[in-house]
């Protein structure tokens, strides 16, 4: 039986497109992870105090922000790119983040001052948490606006729409959820139920723990006021924190940033460039069989490259044939084009009017004998745009050969159009792949330049914020630390660097400012004695929230890895890694490293 694979010049561009619809599903899933872990992590046992609504309502102000924040950039005209689809997962982790700083805070401030009335309290709140989810907000909107400023216009788009959405969800845990949280205390201090909003009578029942939980202050009988820190909070201040900072264990960790180092530096001299064509198409598109059927039998042709003449020169002149013949023969003379297969209309007009003695060199002969050519190779009528006077353009193909890597690619593309350049004839080449060959003329310089202004970008905030000047070098270690980690780990997951790994490097260095600034910050501005204790304190009062954060963001993008599609595939990857090792830096090396200085 026969199998036809099939592909045509708009086929990559229109399945690039349609990649967009198959992440949609996915959306309401992150959805529906995000609240449920925001609200399992906001649970008490207390038909009181317990949070939901606040967990709720973080999740539903994050939503906010994707809204209208899409809904003013698609007012200002900025294109929605395929790219942009991914913004709405990341948007939601990093949003739920701020909130579980707020809360932290709010409930620290709970304990410490349980008499003083809510505006005091909210004062305090807003004093604590607002540095540190400022900082956090200002530096990731800094990485994706110095996202913009690169030569790639999809990546441009997907900075503006998330760089803008972070604005908004700042504006709104800003707003709207510091008003949540002190409509919940005023429920709270009401002694109410937090589904029905009834005032709940206090004291012991006889009933079972479980109808006191669900239905009376709380299960040991206390009212809502002292109110006790999260389980977790504990267990970071009992268990976590002086397990690190017993002397073998910093010992080890020294050690594991070490080996972390080294396989980082390795991966990062391994990288590969450039973009695996098959991979804008999703995975059960028409287009795959047909690259594997490409690659299988016809692996040693490359792209068949357009020359066109692109203004209206007088081909009736010997001495301007002559010109487009020599023009021809170098650009056959690239190593990588194969002579023998060059097709020309004019080769075999010319031949045809020897064979036939007819005189060619003058207008309205060349012209008007054109139907001759046509009538034994109509093929050739596509090759000719003229009007009754004159040919506007033509075009030759030359076959080209041997083209196997991004590094011949890049080689062939700068060839073609130098020799091209050298011509006396105004000529051009082209093939629709070419527009993912110039990727890799710029992305190396793109990436490292996109990078280096964003770190530095980030070094000034934390400067102008962190009052500490120290704070601010381990802040700057763990960005480049992190960086390096990523691109070196993104090599041995099989992830190219292309036009969609360098949107994610960049947002990179926003995230793993995150994680370690709210430790050493908290670590700076402790009033401990020593090192140690500093350490414990810090990881006590911001190691849960941290985890919440590093958690809540990949629940928003671990969907992502059911995608069908490479691009959605390769962002949750690397976001992942980006994740892990901030949140690895936040949680183990800076606090261990903090304590030795």
């Amino acid at each position: 039986s026969w199998q036809v694979t099939y592909f045509t010049s708009l086929s990559r561009q229109k399945e690039f497109e349609g990649n967009t619809k198959t992440v949609i599903p996915l959306f309401s899933v992150t959805y529906f992870l995000t609240i449920t872990f925001s609200i399992v992590s906001c649970l008490r046992l207390s038909c009181i105090r317990n949070n939901i609504w606040l967990a709720c309502c973080g999740v539903v102000s994050a939503g906010l922000a994707v809204l209208s924040s899409f809904g003013l950039m698609l007012y200002c005209g900025v294109p929605f790119v395929v790219t942009v689809a991914n913004a709405p997962f990341l948007i939601l982790g990093v949003g739920v983040d701020d909130m579980f700083i707020m809360i932290a805070c709010w409930e620290k401030n709970a304990r410490e001052r349980s008499k003083s009335d809510t505006k005091t309290r909210m004062a305090e709140t807003y004093a604590e948490a607002a540095v540190s989810v400022t900082i956090t907000t200002l530096t990731d909107v800094l990485a994706f606006f110095i996202g913009t400023w690169t030569a790639f216009p999809s990546v441009r788009s997907f900075c503006l729409y998330t760089g803008t959405a972070f604005v908004f969800c700042y504006i709104y845990t800003m707003t709207f959820f510091g008003a949540i949280l002190v409509l919940n205390h005023k429920r709270e201090k009401g002694n109410r139920h937090w589904l029905t909003c009834m005032p709940v009578k206090t004291g012991k029942d006889r009933k079972s723990c479980l109808y006191n939980a669900c239905c009376i202050g709380s299960c040991s009988g206390e009212s809502s006021e002292p109110e006790s820190g999260h389980v977790m909070n504990k267990f970071f201040e009992s268990h976590y924190g002086p397990f690190f900072t017993n002397k073998w264990v910093k010992l080890l960790v020294v050690l594991l940033y070490g080996a972390y180092l080294a396989g980082s530096i390795y991966g990062c001299t391994q990288i590969r460039e450039g973009i695996d064509l098959r991979n804008l198409a999703s995975d059960d598109s028409y287009v795959i069989p047909y690259y594997d059927d490409d690659n299988k039998y016809f692996s040693e042709y490359g792209p068949r490259v357009m020359a066109v003449i692109t203004e209206s020169v007088e081909y009736w002149n010997k001495s301007v044939r002559m010109a487009i013949e020599n023009c021809m023969q170098s650009l056959e003379g690239i190593s990588y084009v194969d002579k023998n297969l060059t097709e020309s209309w004019l080769t075999v007009y010319t031949k045809i009017a020897e064979g036939a003695s007819m005189d060619i060199n003058s207008k309205d002969r060349f012209i008007n004998y054109l139907f001759i050519l046509f009538q034994n190779y109509p093929d050739f009528e596509s090759d000719i745009n003229k009007t009754h006077d004159k040919i506007e353009a033509s075009r030759f193909f030359i076959q080209t050969v041997n083209v196997t890597s991004a590094v011949d690619e890049k080689n062939l593309l700068n060839q073609l159009r130098d020799t091209a350049k050298q011509c006396n004839i105004p000529l051009m080449v082209y093939h629709p792949a070419f527009i993912y060959y110039d990727q890799y003329l710029v992305i190396v310089q793109n990436t490292i330049q996109n990078v280096l202004i964003a770190a530095g970008a980030m070094l000034v905030v934390s400067l102008l914020l962190i009052p500490n000047p120290f704070c601010c070098l381990w802040v700057t270690f763990a960005i480049a630390s992190v960086i390096v980690g990523v691109a070196g780990f993104m090599t041995f997951w099989s992830v190219n660097l292309d036009s969609i790994s360098m949107i994610n490097l960049v947002i990179c260095i926003g995230f793993s400012v995150d994680f370690s600034a709210h430790i050493s910050y908290a670590f700076v501005s402790s009033e401990k004695p020593s090192a140690n204790e500093r350490a414990v304190e810090a990881l006590h009062l911001l190691g849960y929230p941290v985890l919440q954060g590093a958690i809540s963001t990949i629940l928003g993008v671990v969907v992502l890895a059911a995608a069908k599609t490479y691009i959605f595939r390769t962002f949750f990857k690397i976001m992942f890694l980006v994740i892990l090792f901030g949140a690895l830096h936040g949680l183990v090396f800076i606090p261990v490293f903090l304590t030795f200085f």
